[in-house]
């Protein structure tokens, strides 16, 4: 890369990410094929429209390109219809919202203090300026209370019923959203109101979940009529969005509600990225993965309670820390604590939370990303450990040293992560002096034999450079 500013710095964002321990809950790791897609020449095409319907010539790999994309999204969540344009989760849910409801209308969703996303309502999004919200909520033990979501529906009769969200630990009964959507459109037809109420599934968190069938054996595809995502999160794949449906003619109005009412020209470059996240997630493999995620989660969360942390149940990817309660800070304190020592972390609005949202009373914590990363349940333990003492260690050498530990950690014991030309990004070995000879050449890795630089993926890059010793081969300089 010729703009060293920029090279410099997305080196130093390599050297973060390998050197830290990632546990927000929506953050991932892509395979190289996905890197390699997504900083493709397909960046460089214009497609305006859908397959086989552009605006612009020279589409013709590119139409085979997102159709592809498509078909194996549909294969992966069991649908009839995908579109895969939307930038982002949001776009997404905006596209959703206005096929749903053009002329306006009222949303009931879960609140953004009990683990609902910002586009579900909150009064800094375009949602709550654009259509009416009502909520539901939880329950005493942070569950959705079921009874007064049917309650409320009933009452409300609104257009759109809203579920899945950004900090829920526990299964959402889709069977029973379906049934209560249901209800709502009972009572509209005996009151002769002419209107309908649809369910919308946000699954951007548990799409990965959901793909790897380890979802409590539920399917949103099954009782939703529209299901919006990232593909960015569980999923591990580009940062997107996608939208499904079983009915051909919500699809007609969900693809002119992402173009051209909400956006452009697609990216098409990502739009591949995505059809090999959705075959990646169509693998056994990824089955497995996912099922280390939600172990390694659970014993992540009953870990931290040995430490008598105030920590949710979870069934999924991600749990809740009441920092507040447990040591008396907030989640931005807390936050800041941990990130001091190379573990990032996000802030949370937790259930009947009464900090403001930029202070918050805890932390959301994910472990998708580190179990990319080949993260073992055993060493879960260690993870606990690191949490706890970052949370209220005070003492400035041993932040320091517990630093180095998680450092150490993360190159020593963690896999690294994939990265576009990556021999490119390090150094050759420094020439080696000593009081025989004034430089040792032709340098070999003691731990696997590679000159220079280790070119085995088994042997770790950054420990042969910086800790491995340097012998040199016979013959090549006196001893």
């Amino acid at each position: 890369m010729k703009d060293k500013a920029i090279k410099d710095l997305i080196d130093k964002e390599y050297e973060r990410q390998n050197n830290g321990l990632e546990l927000i809950a929506s953050e991932n790791y892509v395979s190289l094929d996905i890197l390699e897609a997504a900083g493709s020449i397909l960046t460089n095409k214009y497609a305006e429209g859908y397959p086989n319907k552009r605006y612009y010539g020279g589409c013709e790999f590119i139409d085979k390109i997102e159709q592809l994309a498509i078909d194996r999204c549909c294969k992966l969540f069991n649908c009839k219809y995908a579109n895969v344009q939307p930038h982002s989760g949001s776009q997404a849910n905006a596209a959703a919202y206005r096929a749903l409801m053009p002329n306006g209308g009222k949303v009931m969703s879960l609140e953004l203090n009990e683990g609902g996303h910002l586009t579900h309502g909150s009064p800094v999004s375009f949602s709550s300026n654009t259509y009416n919200f009502c909520f539901y909520h939880l329950d005493s033990t942070g569950h959705i209370d079921y009874d007064f979501l049917e309650k409320k529906a009933l009452e409300e009769l609104p257009d759109v019923i809203l579920c899945g969200f950004s900090a829920y630990p526990y299964y959402i009964d889709f069977k029973k959203f379906r049934e209560v959507v249901d209800k709502v459109n009972k009572e509209l037809e005996t009151k002769k109101i002419l209107k309908k109420c649809y369910l919308m599934v946000d699954m951007a968190h548990i799409a990965g979940l959901i793909a790897a069938g380890e979802y409590n054996n539920q399917n949103p595809c099954d009782y939703a009529d529209v299901v919006t995502s990232t593909t960015q999160k569980t999923l591990r794949g580009p940062r997107g969005g996608i939208i499904l449906t079983n009915d051909e003619q919500l699809i007609k109005k969900i693809n002119s509600a992402v173009f051209p009412y909400y956006q452009g020209g697609p990216l098409e470059h990502i739009i591949a990225a995505k059809a090999i996240c959705f075959e990646e997630a169509s693998k056994a493999e990824f089955k497995k993965y996912i099922r280390r995620v939600k172990r390694n989660t659970k014993n992540l969360a009953n870990e931290l309670k040995r430490y008598g942390l105030e920590v949710s149940g979870t069934d999924t990817h991600l749990f809740l820390l009441n920092t507040k309660n447990s040591l008396g800070i907030t989640g931005k304190e807390a936050q800041e604590r941990l990130e001091r020592i190379g573990i990032t972390t996000n802030k949370n609005m937790l259930p009947n939370d009464t900090e403001k949202p930029n202070k918050t009373s805890g932390l959301r914590i994910g472990l998708a990303a580190l179990t990319t990363r080949g993260l073992k349940f055993y060493m879960t333990s260690n993870l606990a450990l690191y949490i706890y003492k970052g949370l209220t260690e005070t003492d400035k050498y041993e932040i320091l040293a517990l630093k180095e530990k998680i450092i150490s950690f993360c190159n020593k014991t963690l896999n690294k992560i994939p990265q576009l030309n990556t021999k490119k990004r390090f150094t050759q070995p420094r020439l080696i002096e000593n009081d025989l000879s004034k430089t040792i050449l032709n340098a070999v890795c003691e731990k696997c034999g590679n000159e220079d630089v280790c070119k085995d993926s088994k042997c770790d890059l950054y420990h042969c450079i910086y800790y491995c010793v340097y012998n040199t081969k016979k013959g090549d300089s006196q001893q």
